[in-house]
């Protein structure tokens, strides 16, 4: 980041459940460090980050957005992440290359579904976090409540570091649990002069019981606090050894300091960039980068530091209509300079770098070169996508890639005419780049070409991008089940493929067994004195994976299923690497039959928060979805249902849920596994094949 020194660099991502209020915090973090002059909300559709018309108008972030600001001489790279379920991978692809995090938790909601899901899904990645209490000023606000939920939802250790001045309506600023001091935010000025003062009377006592707590949990980071506690030298513990130890705890993951304010109201926002400086990590403090290097198949260390070869990982990739492909990559050792070559290693590619620009959300700013420990864009990559590994060649590294889900449902869509077949390819293929959870394919039956998504939302999102930002006129048909096959049972089969047309023909002859596999697809070569050599071996099992696409009963994929080659033969002449591969898939067919194939249906983790008279109602609907309730609790003063149903059950459950508790209840859903159709549904589902 220009001049300054990576001890002051933070990288760190916004998180939350969805309507926690993370793009407003993104959006007052951006004001009060100088970044813009003017506040935008999420209502009026006017923040920085949330730069898609979509996001805009439904009022949520769809796509992570990347921006860069100072705060008392340090840079911060803030990713302000999407909060619905749907965009979780966006999530997960922004933490692989966080230093830290800010968990934003509403304080009447607390920890809400999809708090939980990035929560784990930052423990994952090891990445540390502060907690950050907004929305003090609504109906229900409870800030210990939260912290309560916390240990017991996410298993965290929650360290208060502040404790609100007054809630809802009255909440006024904020009792600073480090200084002794209470803090107050003028409505007047936005909230930019601070009024520091003495803590109220009235408020002392639970201020000094806090700090006690918060004393004894960071001691175990300070031998210099633990001292002054035993001895009951309370008031000589400084600023600055509360500060260190609160640091060491949070890095090393053992504490999660939690802050609280409103954003939306202007209070909290100053002392939350303080402690994303003083608390989070810099790439100084987070563990070198480990990868493999391709060449001798060991591991390898990269640390932050501009000597070191370069390497940096690609986690992202952008359309912009005004200059292409922009692809963000988090730089982890060396340095990159406009001109430079850089070898992608997954696919033995090198790649010129065109521009490399600093990211303010949807504005550009060029820079000449970027070092470790930067989160930059890269326009000129012709062949890199998310995922891939850029180093010097010399110095070959390849990263752990990131693994995102498989798509569970799917819609049909016709273009209306030959110019939008031709946009639609364009549209399918840039927006493929951009999301590795948006997956596309033609049907063999009918022609029609299928996307396919994470949700209802997911898939509504892409379509609406693809008629506005490459003006594609197409028919979209109604969404569908992404179903799966698989077997249940031990079989197996003989195929000999012999085809003679005059000139050198075909053979090709194997005996396989398939069983049923849990761990996905395994295939293993069990024939004796190489009666296949290995060039076919390879072939046999490209052409049982391809038939396998396919499908046993009703055209969706088969999953979960090991293959073994027992037998086979070949010809001298006629055998080729491909009358292989038609023989395998022929024998995976034949076998397949066998061994009793069924249907398999995605089950989808339903939360359902309702008022507590709505209950009864909801629950026998759910009965009715081929669903069951897994557990209750009331939370805040409503009821929170769990509950898991068929995905091909829940289409449009938003708008029944409104019906049936007169819009007041809310759900989320996510995927949670397969599970095998009842045969009589299953019957009336392969009947159509």
């Amino acid at each position: 980041m220009g001049n300054v020194a990576l001890d002051k660099l933070r990288n760190i991502g916004i998180m939350a459940h969805i309507d926690a209020g993370k793009t407003t915090t993104t959006e007052r973090i951006l004001f009060y460090s100088g970044k813009i002059r003017r506040l935008g909300n999420v209502d009026s559709g006017n923040t920085v980050t949330d730069s898609m018309d979509q996001e805009r108008e439904r009022g949520i972030t769809i796509a992570s957005a990347a921006v860069t600001t100072s705060w008392k001489g340090h840079e911060i790279t803030i990713i302000d992440t999407p909060g619905h379920v749907d965009f979780t991978v966006e999530v997960e692809r922004s933490l692989r290359v966080l230093d830290g995090a800010v968990a934003v938790f509403c304080a009447r909601g607390g920890v809400e579904p999809q708090s939980e899901n990035v929560w784990r899904q930052a423990n994952t990645y090891n990445v540390p976090r502060i907690a950050y209490v907004n929305k003090m000023d609504i109906n229900g606000a409870d800030f210990k409540n939260v912290l309560t939920m916390m240990r017991e939802r996410l298993n965290a250790n929650p360290v208060a570091i502040e404790l609100p001045i007054g809630k809802e309506g009255e909440f006024k600023g904020v009792i600073d649990l480090i200084e002794m001091k209470a803090i107050y935010f003028s409505d007047e000025d936005l909230g930019v002069n601070m009024d520091i003062r003495d803590i109220p009377n009235d408020l002392l006592p639970d201020a000094l019981a806090t700090r006690e707590v918060m004393l004894d949990a960071i001691s175990e980071f300070s031998d210099e606090i633990t001292e002054k506690l035993i001895d009951g030298d309370i008031d000589n513990i400084s600023t600055a050894e509360i500060k260190s130890a609160i640091r060491k705890g949070t890095i090393g993951l053992k504490i999660h300091p939690v802050l609280c304010g409103s954003s939306f109201k202007n209070k909290g926002i100053q002392e939350l960039l303080d402690a994303i400086i003083d608390f989070l990590p810099s790439p100084l403090d987070v563990p070198a980068v480990v990868g493999t290097n391709p060449r001798t198949e060991k591991e390898e260390v990269r640390n932050a530091n501009d000597k070191e070869p370069f390497c940096g990982l690609v986690f992202k990739v952008n359309t912009d209509q005004f200059i292409g492909k922009l692809e963000f990559v988090r730089i982890y050792s060396g340095k990159v300079k406009v001109g430079d070559l850089v070898y992608n290693v997954g696919k033995n590619e090198n790649e010129r770098i065109g521009r490399i620009v600093r990211m303010f959300s949807d504005e550009r700013i060029d820079i000449e070169e970027a070092g470790a420990g930067e989160i930059i864009a890269i326009v000129g990559l012709k062949k890199s996508t998310t995922g891939d590994t850029l180093c010097d060649r010399s110095h070959q590294i390849i990263l752990e890639n990131i693994e995102f889900p498989e798509p569970v449902i799917k819609v049909a869509i016709e273009p209306k005419s030959k110019a939008s077949q031709e946009r639609m390819v364009t549209a399918i293929q840039r927006l493929g780049e951009e999301d590795p959870t948006f997956k596309s394919y033609t049907d063999k039956e009918t022609g029609q070409i299928i996307l396919a998504g994470m949700g209802e939302l997911h898939l509504e999102v892409i379509v609406e991008r693809m008629f506005r930002e490459f003006k594609v006129e197409a028919n979209v048909g109604r969404p569908q089940v992404s179903y799966r096959e698989t077997i249940t049972a031990k079989a197996t089969a003989e195929e000999k493929f012999v085809r003679q047309n005059g000139g050198k023909g075909q053979y090709a002859h194997c005996v396989i067994t398939i069983e049923p596999h849990k761990g996905g697809y395994l295939f293993e070569d069990h024939t004796k004195g190489g009666v296949i050599p290995k060039e076919y071996m390879k072939a046999l099992d490209l052409g049982i994976q391809e038939a396998a696409k396919s499908g046993i009963i009703a055209g969706y994929e088969a999953v979960d299923f090991k293959v073994e080659v027992l037998d086979g033969s070949t010809h001298e002449v006629d055998s080729s690497e491909n009358a292989f591969e038609v023989c395998g898939s022929l024998a995976f067919k034949k076998a397949a039959e066998l061994a009793k194939p069924v249907l398999l249906e995605p089950i989808m983790h339903v939360e359902i928060v309702t008022p507590p008279e709505y209950v009864g109602a909801i629950m026998s609907h759910m009965v009715s979805k081929r669903g069951s309730v897994k557990g209750q609790e009331i939370r805040n003063g409503t009821n929170v249902i769990e509950a898991e149903a068929p995905l091909g059950e829940m289409f449009g459950y938003t708008k029944d849920l409104r019906t049936l508790t007169q819009g007041r209840g809310t759900s989320t859903m996510q995927f949670d596994h397969y599970e095998q159709v009842p045969k009589a549904i299953a019957d009336k589902i392969t009947a159509r094949f």
